[in-house]
C-alpha cells in the first residue's frame, strides 16, 4: 500500500504550468521591440558628459547664427527668381502657325537638325491659342493669350491649372506668361498616401517619424537656407543645422535612451570625417560649386556666398539621412545580440555586429551611388552622345562634383559601421546596470533555460525514480 502515497507526489508537476507564463512573458518582452534595458548610472553619466556639451554647443550655434528671415533682393526675372501666380486655362483654339508666327525666320526646308525641324513645324503645323486667366495676385481676373507651338514639350488644355510668371517691366500684353503646370493636387495626394502608409505600418513610431521629418524640414527652411543667404559660413551653418536635425530626429523617433545616444555619437563622428574629407578634396580638386544656371544665379544675387562651402554643406546634409539609418541599425543589432546572449564579450559583440554591418553597408553604398547617378542621368546622356571618354567625363566639374559627393559620403558611411558597432559593443558589454546584473532563471534566454534544465532541472525527479 506504499504505492498510494506515490500519486500525491505527482503534484510537484503542476508547478510546471506556472513556469510557462514567465516564458510567455519573456517572449512578449523580446517581441515588443521596446527600448533596451536601462544601462547603469555610470554609463549614463559618461554618455551625458559627451552629449550634453555637444547639444549645448548646437543650441548656442542656433542662437548665434539664427537668421531674421530671408534677405530681400530685387527680382531679376530670370529662372526661379521670378514673381509667379496661379492661373487657369479658360479656352484653347487650334490656329494655323503661319498666322501667329509671322515674325519667325522662314524655314529652309532642312529638317536634319533640331532647329530646322522646329522651324518647319512652326511654319506648317497647327498651333494652340490658349486664353489664360490669372486667379491669384493683384491682377486677379486678368486674361492674356499664350501661343503654344506644335513641338512644345508642354501642351495646354482647357480647364488646366498653370503657373504664370509676372514681368512688370515688359509691355502690358507680355507681362504674363505660362511657365509651368500647377502640380499641387497630385503632389499633396502622393504625400497623403505616403503619410498614411508610414502610420499604418509604423504605428506610433511612424507618427513620430513624420513629426521628425517635419521638424527636419523646418530646420532646413527656417535656419539653414536663410542663414546661408545672409552670408554666414555655409560649412558652419550646415554642421550646426545637421547636428540639430540629428538630435531632434533620432531622439524623437527612437526615444531618449542609451541606445539612441550611441547612435548619435556614431553619427557625429562619421559627420566629422565627412566634413574633413569633403573640405580636403573639394579644395584639392578646385571645385567651385558654380556649375550651372541655378548656382550662377545664386552667386549673382548673393556674391558673398562661398559656393565651394555651399557644395560642402550639401555633402554633409545629404549624407546625414543615410548615416542615421546605418548607425541606428548597427546599434540596435548589437543591443539585440546582447539581449539574446548576455554572456557575450565586447569583442564577440563587435564581431557579430560587424558581420551584420558588412551586409548593410554593401547595399547602402550601392543605393547611394545609384541615387546620384539617377539624378545626373540627363547629364550622363549628354556625355554619351558626345562620345566623350570616361576620363573626360569624370574630369568635368559637373561630374567631378557628383563623384566627390558620392565617394566622400560613402567613406563616411563605411566608417560609421565599425565606429558605431565598437561604441555599442563597449557600452553594452561593460554595462553593470539592472539588465546586465540579472542572471536568474527569469533573465535567461531559451538556450540558457535548456542548459539550466540539463544541469539541474529534472534531475531531482530522476533521483526519486
Amino acid at each position: 500500500m506504499t504505492t498510494t502515497p506515490q500519486p500525491p507526489q505527482q503534484p510537484p508537476q503542476p508547478p510546471r504550468p506556472p513556469e510557462q507564463p514567465p516564458e510567455g512573458h519573456g517572449h512578449g518582452h523580446s517581441h515588443s521591440h521596446g527600448p533596451a534595458a536601462p544601462v547603469s548610472k555610470h554609463l549614463r553619466k559618461v554618455i551625458a558628459a559627451v552629449l550634453i556639451p555637444f547639444a549645448t554647443a548646437v543650441v548656442v550655434g542656433l542662437a548665434i547664427l539664427w537668421p531674421g528671415g530671408t534677405p530681400e533682393h530685387k527680382r531679376t526675372g530670370v529662372g526661379f527668381d521670378r514673381q509667379t501666380y496661379a492661373a487657369t486655362v479658360t479656352d484653347v483654339q487650334q490656329v494655323d502657325c503661319k498666322d501667329v508666327n509671322a515674325s519667325q525666320v522662314p524655314p529652309t526646308g532642312d529638317t536634319s537638325t533640331a532647329e530646322g525641324n522646329s522651324a518647319q513645324q512652326q511654319a506648317t503645323g497647327e498651333c494652340k491659342k490658349a486664353t489664360v486667366e490669372v486667379t491669384d495676385g493683384p491682377d486677379k481676373g486678368r486674361k492674356f493669350t499664350e501661343i503654344v507651338q506644335p513641338d512644345a514639350p508642354r501642351q495646354l488644355e482647357e480647364g488646366q491649372e498653370v503657373v504664370v510668371a509676372y514681368a512688370p517691366d515688359a509691355p502690358e500684353e507680355l507681362q504674363y506668361s505660362v511657365t509651368d503646370v500647377n502640380r499641387g493636387t497630385p503632389m499633396w495626394l502622393l504625400a497623403a498616401i505616403f503619410a498614411v502608409a508610414v502610420v499604418v505600418v509604423g504605428r506610433m513610431r511612424g507618427v513620430m517619424a513624420l513629426v521628425a521629418l517635419a521638424v527636419s524640414f523646418a530646420v532646413l527652411t527656417l535656419f539653414i537656407l536663410p542663414a546661408i543667404l545672409q552670408g554666414s559660413n555655409p560649412l558652419v551653418v550646415a554642421v550646426v543645422g545637421a547636428s540639430a536635425i540629428m538630435l531632434l530626429a533620432l531622439y524623437m523617433c527612437h526615444g531618449l535612451t542609451a541606445r539612441t545616444s550611441v547612435a548619435v555619437l556614431g553619427t557625429l563622428i562619421s559627420l566629422l570625417l565627412i566634413g574633413l574629407l569633403g573640405s580636403l578634396f573639394i579644395g584639392w580638386a578646385s571645385l567651385t560649386g558654380n556649375t550651372d544656371d541655378n548656382t550662377g544665379l545664386i552667386h549673382g544675387l548673393y556674391p558673398d556666398i562661398d559656393m565651394s562651402g555651399l557644395l560642402l554643406a550639401g555633402v554633409i546634409i545629404g549624407s546625414l539621412g543615410v548615416l542615421d539609418d546605418v548607425t541606428v541599425t548597427q546599434t540596435s543589432a548589437v543591443w539585440e545580440l546582447h539581449q539574446a546572449d548576455p554572456s557575450m564579450s565586447a569583442r564577440q559583440l563587435y564581431r557579430a555586429g560587424i558581420r551584420i554591418g558588412r551586409d548593410h553597408i554593401a547595399s547602402v553604398v550601392n543605393t547611394l551611388v545609384l541615387a546620384y547617378a539617377g539624378a545626373a542621368l540627363p547629364l550622363l546622356l549628354l556625355f554619351s552622345i558626345a562620345q566623350s571618354s570616361v576620363g573626360t567625363v569624370a574630369n568635368s566639374e559637373l561630374v567631378a562634383e557628383e563623384i566627390v559627393r558620392t565617394l566622400v559620403g560613402s567613406i563616411g558611411l563605411v566608417a560609421s559601421v565599425p565606429v558605431t558597432t565598437a561604441l555599442a559593443a563597449l557600452v553594452v558589454a561593460k554595462d553593470k546596470g539592472p539588465g546586465a546584473a540579472a542572471t536568474g532563471p527569469e533573465s535567461l534566454t531559451s538556450t540558457g533555460r535548456m542548459k539550466a534544465v540539463k544541469l539541474g532541472g529534472g534531475s531531482g525527479r530522476r533521483r526519486k525514480k
